[in-house]
């Protein structure tokens, strides 16, 4: 896929430029052409990380970010481009990125993980903006201060050192402290809600955010209520799986439930809400989005978001540069921390 960028005006003419049967339609906005072949039908081959030796499995998970190739063969960035990353974690993609358009000046980096921050200063010496806050904060004071990008990122996944690190308490594979919070100046973690929040509002938490069946998601609450106080993550795990009376799954009984709590604690689907409708307001004509989504919540609120921008015809702010979502099972599979993940990506007009 190649974007051609000229120095015009940016129509907003949106048909096919050739009719001939034997080639792939291509279709045309302005100086902007994307082939329906290729990316919007998601044919790209998977090349991004060859099978790994057992002992270089852990430096995998923890060091190459999700999607990565896909993702830079998809937003395509090129020489003198400027790019933000609203979720720049440790900074994998980022670096790939800027190392592509080496135009670290007119780059921004945004994470709410101080954790986070601190290793990201190295690239503030060579010019890039670090924004120690949320991304909707974030998005807010960039689009205030007349900031526009040719690549927006997106990731929305908890990073590998978050889930690794037991202090975190992301993960229940070693006990750690019940927090959970992205970003430890908040005061309420997980410990708090699992401590405090009344049955009903733990079974709402964990149905609604951990999509469990809502008779589980009552025992669980339960269960929690009775045994407080909690305060590990290895207790909480424990519990649900002894309250848990079912064929064993493939994943832990207790996953849903920290997916539930982690959401809740950082009020991540409402954010996640606010911050869609920001995004053309950070992409200059032509700039390109990408949203990487791990679960179904926040992947349905993205698919929804680019579905009405794409259905206004000529008032549409955003195209697609997706037809379907390019999943990390797919395009990612020697990544296992990518099975879940899943790409869109649009085009600002």
């Amino acid at each position: 896929m190649s974007y051609i960028v000229a120095p015009c005006t940016y129509s907003v003419t949106y048909k096919k430029t050739n009719t001939d049967k034997n080639k792939q339609p291509c279709y045309r906005l302005g100086d902007l052409d994307v082939s329906v072949h290729g990316i919007l039908e998601g044919h790209m081959s998977i090349k991004e990380h060859p099978p790994q030796s057992s002992d270089s499995q852990e430096s995998l998970a923890l060091h190459v970010p999700v999607l990565l190739e896909t993702t830079l063969q998809l937003l395509d960035p090129i020489k003198g481009e400027s790019y933000l990353d609203l979720t720049a974690g440790y900074g994998g993609h980022a670096r790939a990125f800027m190392e592509r358009t080496e135009n670290y000046t007119d780059a921004a980096l945004v994470d709410r993980d101080d954790y986070a921050i601190e290793r990201l200063k190295p690239l503030s010496d060579l010019g890039v903006r670090l924004l120690h806050t949320d991304f909707v904060s974030a998005a807010k004071q960039l689009i205030q201060e007349g900031k526009r990008y040719n690549i927006v990122l997106v990731d929305l996944g908890v990073s590998s050192p978050q889930l690794d690190q037991s202090e975190r308490g992301f993960s229940f594979t070693n006990s750690g402290p019940l927090d959970m919070r992205m970003d430890r100046r908040q005061g309420v973690s997980a410990e708090t809600l699992v401590n405090t929040a009344s049955e009903g509002e733990l079974t709402r938490i964990i149905h609604q955010y951990g999509e469990e069946p809502i008779g589980f998601a009552k025992n669980v609450a339960k269960a929690i209520v009775a045994a407080r106080p909690l305060r590990t993550t290895e207790e909480l795990a424990t519990l649900i799986k002894t309250t848990y009376h079912g064929k064993w799954k493939k994943t832990h009984v207790a996953t849903r439930t920290f997916q539930a709590l982690r959401i809740a604690v950082n009020d991540e689907l409402r954010l996640v809400e606010d911050l869609l409708p920001l995004l053309p307001d950070l992409l200059e004509p032509g700039g390109r989005v990408g949203i990487i989504s791990f679960h179904s919540l926040e992947d349905r609120l993205v698919k929804r978001f680019f579905k009405e921008q794409f259905e206004l015809g000529l008032e549409a702010e955003l195209l697609p540069l997706t037809k379907k979502p390019m999943s990390g099972a797919t395009y990612d599979v020697h990544n296992p921390r990518a099975r879940s993940s899943q790409l869109r990506a649009a085009v600002k007009k």
